[in-house]
This record gives C-alpha cells, sequence and structure tokens, in this order.
C-alpha cells in the first residue's frame, strides 16, 4: 500500500489520539519528535476550554508528552479570534476557567455582567446556578450566546460528565436563544487552525478519535481525515452508523509515523 501524502501540516485531536486517561498513546511521542524534525507545522487541538496552552503543556509533560504551548489550540482560543473578528474590543460575561477568560483577556475584552456583548459559556468543573441565571437574564435582555464548544459530555477518571454542550440546552430552554458553537465541528476551528500556521487545506491531515467532531470538522474544512480507534470510537461498527467516512482509519498514531517525510 502506498503512503498517503506526503502532509505539509498535521492537525491532531489531543485527547483520544495523543493521550488517553492521561497517559500517552504508544507513539504519540514519537510522531510529535518527528514532525518537529521534519520542520511539519502541527498543532494539537482540543475542545475543552478550561486550560491555557501552558498549563496543557505543562499537564502533557506531566504524562510524558512534549508538547510545545505554541502548538496547542483550545476551542477558547478559536472563541476569542471569532469574537475578535466580529467585535473587537467587546465585552462579555464568561462562564468559564483560565483557558477561556485568558484568552478574552488576551484580545483585548472586557469581562463583566453590565450589558455584555455576549455571554460566552465554556467548560468549568463549578457550574453555578447563580452564574447560569445571570447569563439567562443578560441574553433575554439582548446579550448574544456563545459556547466554546457543543460537546454535551467530557471525561473524568470516575465517568462521564455534563459538558457545556448540557448547560448551553439549558439556557437555550430557559430563554429560546441558540448559541453560536465556535469549537468542533465548527470547520471554522478549523480554518483558524489553519491561518494560525500558514496552512492550505489542501496539504494538510486532520487525526481524531471522533467521528461527529473531529473528522465531521476535517470534512468539512477539506482536509484529509484520519480516524483512530484509541479513543472514543474503538470499533468499524461506529464508524459504519455515519452517513460520511474519514480517509483513512487506523488503529493508533503509531500507524502514522511513517507518512512523515
Amino acid at each position: 500500500m502506498t503512503t498517503p501524502g506526503p502532509f505539509d501540516n498535521w492537525l491532531s485531536d489531543m485527547d483520544g489520539v495523543l493521550v488517553h486517561e492521561g497517559v500517552p498513546v504508544p507513539g504519540a511521542n514519537k510522531l510529535i519528535e518527528k514532525l518537529q524534525s521534519a520542520g511539519k507545522g502541527f498543532l494539537v487541538l482540543t475542545n475543552n476550554s478550561i486550560y491555557t496552552p501552558r498549563d496543557l503543556h505543562a499537564r502533557l509533560k506531566n504524562s510524558g508528552l512534549d508538547v510545545p504551548a505554541e502548538n496547542i489550540y483550545t476551542s477558547a482560543m478559536a472563541t476569542a479570534d471569532f469574537l475578535h473578528s466580529q467585535r473587537p474590543k467587546g465585552s462579555a460575561y464568561v462562564i468559564g476557567e483560565s483557558g477561556l477568560t485568558t484568552a478574552l483577556h488576551e484580545i483585548g475584552y472586557v469581562l463583566t455582567d453590565y450589558r455584555p456583548d455576549y455571554v460566552v459559556l465554556g467548560e468549568t468543573r463549578r457550574y453555578d446556578f447563580g452564574a447560569l441565571t445571570t447569563a439567562v437574564r443578560l441574553i433575554k435582555a439582548g446579550a448574544r450566546f456563545i459556547c466554546t464548544n457543543p460537546d454535551t459530555t467530557g471525561p473524568s477518571l470516575e465517568g462521564i460528565l455534563p459538558a457545556c454542550g448540557a448547560f448551553a440546552a439549558m439556557i437555550t430552554a430557559a430563554t429560546g436563544a441558540d448559541p453560536y458553537f465556535v469549537g468542533k465541528p465548527n470547520p471554522l476551528m478549523m480554518r483558524n487552525a489553519l491561518r494560525r500556521i500558514g496552512a492550505h487545506s489542501e496539504s494538510t491531515v486532520m487525526i481524531g478519535d471522533r467521528m461527529d467532531t473531529d473528522v465531521l470538522s476535517g470534512l468539512e474544512a477539506g482536509l484529509e481525515t484520519v480516524l483512530v480507534l484509541s479513543g472514543v470510537t474503538d470499533t468499524m461498527e461506529t464508524v459504519e452508523r455515519y452517513p460520511f467516512r474519514p480517509n483513512h482509519v487506523k488503529d493508533s498514531v503509531a500507524d502514522l509515523i511513517d507518512w512523515i517525510e
């Protein structure tokens, strides 16, 4: 079988692709090292908006995977890029953690509960009833509703947790306002990522472990897509349920190392 590519630029999801339950997937370190030594453009993507790139760099390094902070792109950063393009120097009421508030501060946004331009909902382990009530009232008063990502559940060592999309649905039920989701599967996040590394879709590959976010967003952004069976999707039976397919299906990123020239 011939090797696809060569690809000048690589985008990869983080959880389920490079790490699984806090442990590097076999071959992930070698993949990152080879991408760097070959001078390839690459970004590690995550819909998780809790952490800053520096936080994620430290967490990954502690687990044994060395990904530079400048090669990490989160849904919080994508949300900040989107808001900056829509309404520069605006204001927002934010429910989220430092990953989101830092990204918004860096584009010059004012975080306030007084007549904000936007209500921005991100991931947090401490969704507060009072904060959610404030968000509902501000949206009813005219604030625009933005969410970092549509994921309804997220992983933890104890099991799944309700996530941003689930709380967004609650706010929508109370306000009648649908949010704009910036993170995957919105291809906007992919296009922003491509611009960050000066890449073109024709020469870029997207690696993910989820059909409904990673593969879909890569497909809609015009990228070559690879599904790895090391995370959420672990059988071909799951793949066959979808009306679209990835370009390639591999057991893990270890099978992609030879693609790098």
